[in-house]
């Protein structure tokens, strides 16, 4: 029986990022053109679809519920609609494998469907909280149940019908909000979702290019159902979270200047740009009007002494995923870097501030994590080995944490990297930074 593969990164410090790159096409933007254009009425073509492990894992759930899907050949997709209530009923449990945006998205796309289904993952993803998400739908009369500690596998099985709600979200969360609204286009009446701080909004915008009214007033997002979606162009920049190692590695390493083009960036993404502007990143944003759709531009890096500060409350929804890297920066900033209000990281793909902690500490950083958040105080990086613990961000954002390292930074657990990022390794070698794989066979 084969057994798993084990990637590990080995950087050489000393390197300077440079040059002109292009990071891969955003995947929430990507999860979310195969959910709706597959329940639009048309052929809906894609351009930049992200062609890593989670995006392509939306993509084969999308085929097993009996959507016709040209591609992907070269970032392009011709995604033909069944519309509304066209899926079919899959003949297996759907595997997301390691994709919480998929399994939370799908929970409520599924929620109104006339057949039953299931939804699984590998053992990371299984392991993640989703009553979250299949709560809020219950309350719209959908009937999934989760296992006793509330996770997956998430079950579903049909009803008669299910109703629009108002719901205020306890904590700001783009999947939640999304799940509702996906399931709000089966509902009958108006769904408002209520978010305490402002989230990525790409289901709200392609909901909109898609014809389907959104409404949004006060921090309530409203949508009514059952609702009707026509087939469109979309057009998916570059993934701003993949372009943020960049970002952060141009900024602590001397020399380095990067420029970073077709990025994404929609104002519910930029937070990781404000807070490392604040922390007094060299970051120039040139935008491009021709983008269309979401809008994007061309961002230059350049090497720049970073400070720490107190990160506003209001921008962490805003770089939830984002986090991982700036960590990285504030151990490279002068004085102490303060995170609260970030509850949300301990229910990623790991519980990212203990992971990260670990790993600052190893690397020689004084860090003090908290519920909530994260206390660093900027100092110089060690050598040494950390461990990813199979969290594609945290690989990453080590990686670049090697650029000023004093030895060499060895990250085992970095299999996951292509979920997001297929290429990364090839890209930042190319950029300068000294980056070498291994792999074993488990």
């Amino acid at each position: 029986m084969t057994g798993s593969i084990e990637r590990s990164f080995h950087i050489h410090p000393g390197g300077a990022l440079t040059g002109h790159l292009r990071v891969p096409g955003d995947k929430s933007i990507s999860h979310r053109a195969v959910l709706l254009g597959a329940i639009a009425e048309g052929v809906t073509e894609v351009e930049g679809f992200l062609e890593g492990d989670d995006a392509l894992a939306t993509l084969a759930a999308m085929r097993h519920l009996g959507v016709d899907i040209e591609g992907p050949v070269e970032g392009r997709l011709r995604i033909h609609g069944v519309g509304l209530r066209g899926l079919k009923a899959p003949s297996a449990p759907l595997d997301l494998g390691n994709s919480g945006t998929s399994m939370r998205l799908f929970a409520g796309l599924l929620a109104g469907q006339s057949f039953s289904s299931e939804l699984i993952g590998d053992a990371s993803l299984m392991r993640r909280p989703m009553r979250r998400v299949t709560d809020p739908l219950a309350l719209m009369g959908a009937d999934i149940t989760t296992a006793a500690n509330g996770t997956a596998p998430l079950r579903i099985v049909p009803v008669n019908e299910i109703t629009g709600i108002d719901y205020a979200m306890p904590v700001a969360s783009a999947q939640v909000k999304s799940a509702l609204l996906l399931a709000g286009l089966y509902a009958n009446g108006p769904t408002r979702v209520h978010e305490p701080a402002v989230t990525r909004d790409h289901t709200e915008q392609m909901l909109s290019a898609l014809g389907c009214p959104v409404s949004r007033q006060d921090g309530w997002i409203e949508i009514s159902g059952p609702a009707r979606l026509t087939s469109t162009r979309i057009k998916i920049p570059a993934d701003i979270s993949s372009a943020a190692f960049f970002l952060v590695g141009a900024s602590i390493a001397p020399g380095a200047e990067v420029v970073l083009e077709g990025v994404g960036l929609n104002p519910s993404r930029i937070g990781v740009i404000e807070i490392l502007q604040r922390m007094g990143a060299d970051i120039t944003i040139d935008p491009d009007p021709s983008g269309g759709g979401e809008p994007t531009g061309q961002l230059t890096v350049r090497h720049s002494p970073l400070r720490g500060i107190e990160i506003p409350v209001e921008l962490v929804p805003l770089a939830i995923d984002e986090f991982p890297a700036l960590f990285v920066a504030a151990a490279c900033a002068e004085g102490e870097t303060v995170l609260r209000g970030a509850e949300e990281l301990r229910v990623k793909e790991s519980d990212r501030i203990a992971v990260m902690a670990e790993g600052l500490s190893v690397l020689g950083i004084d860090v003090e994590p908290q519920a909530d958040g994260i206390r660093i105080t900027g100092g110089a990086f060690s050598g040494g080995q950390v461990h990813a613990r199979g969290d594609h961000r945290i690989a990453m954002s080590f990686a670049m944490a090697g650029l000023v390292a004093s030895g060499p930074v060895q990250i085992d657990g970095c299999a996951e990297v292509d979920t997001s990022f297929p290429g990364f390794v090839e890209l930042a070698r190319a950029a300068g930074l000294h980056i070498e794989t291994a792999e074993e066979q488990k």
